[in-house]
């Protein structure tokens, strides 16, 4: 018999693995809901839905290996990560869903929550006011008018899949919707600012690359990360990991 494999597990959801299989348990059906949608709709690679019993999602696993980890070095080649960056732009190209992802909040939203992220840092003294700062003035270039995409949302290096230099596959997409094309180049290249060239190559022309914007939200996101992050479980300050990418633009 498969051995069980704990993948991720918090008080909000938890990913499973028994051989091929990957066992997705969601209190919140919305997030389920959008994730079969979005992996219908996706023209890139995605996992094949095997069932759905609520609250619990079967599909099966991607051949291949993940691109790399935050806080790991990259098991992929540097044509690797630009043919990712060409699936990326393949979704970002792609007809919008009807609904907003997580890429998708507004401005005055973002604004507001940074904003009360950042003074529970210092406040609670999880990270230094200065660090804080200088973040969340980097963080602004992120807060602008943008053109929707349909985006994954949670773009993490390690949700996508490549067996040599091809992509096989992209997973996690509960946070998936109309969104800022470029909050997806800057989570997948989070902690991995040396592969951003090759990424762009693979993205291609045609579209404006802000690089102060992607800066922004390696800033913006990692902030509203590090409280989150330390209440579930997980380390913030492991090496490579958010706060080393908040400690990156000083």
């Amino acid at each position: 018999m498969d051995e069980v494999e704990v993948v991720v597990a918090h008080s909000e959801r938890a990913t499973l693995r028994v051989g091929d299989v990957f066992l997705k348990v969601d209190a919140d059906q919305a997030r389920i809901d959008v994730e079969v949608e979005a992996m219908s709709r996706a023209p890139v690679p995605t996992p094949e839905v095997l069932w759905r019993k609520p609250p619990v999602l079967a599909i099966a696993a991607l051949p291949g290996t993940a691109l790399g980890r935050l806080g790991g070095a990259s098991t992929g080649s540097s044509a690797a990560w630009t043919a990712a960056g060409a699936a990326i732009r393949t979704l970002h190209d792609a007809p919008l869903p009807s609904w907003s992802g997580r890429a998708g909040r507004s401005v005055a939203t973002l604004a507001a929550e940074l904003d009360d992220e950042c003074a529970s840092l210092v406040t609670r003294g999880l990270l230094p006011a200065g660090l804080v700062t200088r973040n969340r003035q980097v963080a602004q270039a992120a807060l602008r008018p943008w053109t929707p995409a349909f985006t994954h949302g949670d773009l993490q290096v390690a949700h996508v899949f490549v067996d040599g230099d091809e992509v096989t596959g992209v997973i996690d997409w509960s946070e998936a919707g109309r969104g800022d094309a470029l909050y997806d180049l800057a989570t997948f290249t989070l902690g991995h600012e040396e592969h951003l060239d090759d990424v762009l190559a693979g993205y291609g022309t045609g579209v404006d690359i802000d690089l102060d914007v992607i800066r922004g939200w390696w800033s913006l996101r990692s902030l509203l990360a590090v409280r989150w992050l330390i209440e579930h479980g997980f380390d913030p300050f492991a090496p490579g990991c958010e706060v080393d990418v908040l400690r990156s633009r000083m």
